[in-house]
């Protein structure tokens, strides 16, 4: 897995159609002409997911205008607890951040194109759980080819740098 990521050795990423949180059909086809930033987790992440799409949140700011060629897609992890959540939780970030949920078998078909691990911990009480996932910060091209990621707590201006590159190519 981290060879694909990494080196380019094997297909990362692919098309899909999950559901928005608006409750809207949404298909990778869509943000064609545009960088997708994709990024997997989970709303209930207590530290992680809500730092880096924070600093995604920051990148697209600090690029100003040009952050329109960008779209970035929050594909949760949880979609048991998160569908409901969804909305008001990407609301929190970016204006243009879509959130995308759909069934656990949609998910993980998703997320094994993409090459994000995650894997359901159960809690010390019954019924509760975490979610352990990768929390890679993906980017694909324009035309949804693969062109590499970024670890977790990338910083925001190194995250605006790359940006910035591939929006000038």
């Amino acid at each position: 897995m981290m060879d694909d990521l990494m080196f380019g050795r094997g297909t990362v990423g692919g098309p899909f159609t999950l559901t928005d949180q608006t409750g809207h059909k949404r298909s990778d086809s869509e943000f064609r002409g545009k960088l997708m930033i994709v990024y997997f987790g989970y709303t209930f992440c207590p530290d992680v997911c809500p730092a880096d799409l924070m600093a995604i949140t920051q990148a697209l700011d600090a690029l100003g205008p040009a952050a329109e060629g960008n779209q970035p897609v929050f594909i949760t992890v949880d979609p048991e607890r998160d569908t409901k959540v969804l909305g008001d939780y990407v609301a929190a970030f970016h204006h243009s951040l879509i959130g995308l949920t759909g069934s656990p078998e949609a998910i993980r078909k998703v997320a094994n194109a993409y090459k994000a691990y995650y894997a359901k911990v159960p809690g010390e009480r019954e019924g509760e759980y975490s979610i352990d996932h990768m929390g890679a910060i993906y980017l694909m091209g324009r035309n949804g080819e693969y062109l590499g990621f970024m670890p977790p707590q990338t910083n925001p201006d190194r995250l605006t740098e790359v940006l910035r590159k591939y929006l000038a190519k």
